[in-house]
This record gives structure tokens, C-alpha cells and sequence, in this order.
């Protein structure tokens, strides 16, 4: 039970992280905003996103493997299928403006376009709005919906 209680807290909180950070690019990835100091903050706020991403991964797959369910459980319920793959699109989607960030930087001090930066923001924007339905997913896989 101590280590359920472990694993829920260490996986809700790399949730958590994963919102702010991704929230805070999105905040940051302005037109009106972007300046060489934004961008360098962009590449270390979407490093730390990552961080984050690759936490809930890792805190996720360790709910399931030793969580008190047991992983034979959770793989044969759909659910689980439903927030792996939302996780995998999100982590598809979260690759583009990653790739952008670090090009933006390497181009300093030249700056991204207004159209560049309104196309990163609009796919941080897409990513983020994926981020809910995992969880979503989550309450009803921990009631025991979706299983067999």
C-alpha cells in the first residue's frame, strides 16, 4: 500500500510538472514576447519539459508493473492502450517545437518570424490540449472500467 501511495504521488506530481512546463512555453512562445533571452529560457523550459514527459513515462510504467492492480491488469485493459497512445502523440507533437526551439537558438541573434512563432505556439497549444485526456483516461482505468 506504501509503495502504490509512492508511485501515485511521484507519477501525479511528474503530471504536474509536465502541465506547468508545458504551459509555461506556451506562455513564453509569444510574438509580442520573443526576444534572445525568451528563446534561451524556451530551450531550458522545453528541456525540463522533457524531463518531466520521460518522468511520467517511467512513473507510469512503474504504477503498472508494481502497482497493487499488477501489470497483467492493466495491459489487457484498453485503457491503458488509450493513454499509451495519447503519450505517444503527445511525445510526436512535443518533437516539432523542440526542434524549432533549438533552431531558434542557433540562429541567434537573428530572431524566428511573427509566423514562425505563431505556428510553434499553435502546436504547443495541440499538445497541451492532449495532455487532459491521460489523465482522464487514468480515473476511469483506476476504477476498474475497461478491463475484462
Amino acid at each position: 500500500m506504501i509503495l502504490e501511495s509512492i508511485l501515485a504521488f511521484l507519477h501525479l506530481s511528474a503530471i504536474f510538472a509536465l502541465i506547468v512546463f508545458a504551459t509555461s512555453e506556451a506562455a513564453l512562445c509569444r510574438t509580442e514576447w520573443i526576444n534572445a533571452r525568451v528563446v534561451e529560457r524556451l530551450v531550458r523550459v522545453d528541456r525540463i519539459y522533457w524531463v518531466a514527459l520521460l518522468a511520467v513515462v517511467l512513473t507510469g510504467l512503474a504504477r503498472a508493473a508494481w502497482g497493487i492492480k499488477g501489470a497483467g491488469w492493466y495491459w489487457t485493459n484498453w485503457l491503458l492502450h488509450l493513454k499509451l497512445t495519447a503519450t505517444v502523440v503527445l511525445l510526436a507533437l512535443s518533437l516539432r517545437p523542440t526542434l524549432r526551439f533549438r533552431r531558434w537558438r542557433a540562429a541567434l541573434p537573428a530572431l524566428p518570424t511573427e509566423g514562425e512563432v505563431t505556428q510553434v505556439r499553435r502546436m504547443v497549444m495541440v499538445s497541451t490540449h492532449i495532455v487532459p485526456l491521460i489523465p482522464l483516461a487514468a480515473v476511469f482505468l483506476a476504477r476498474g472500467f475497461g478491463g475484462r
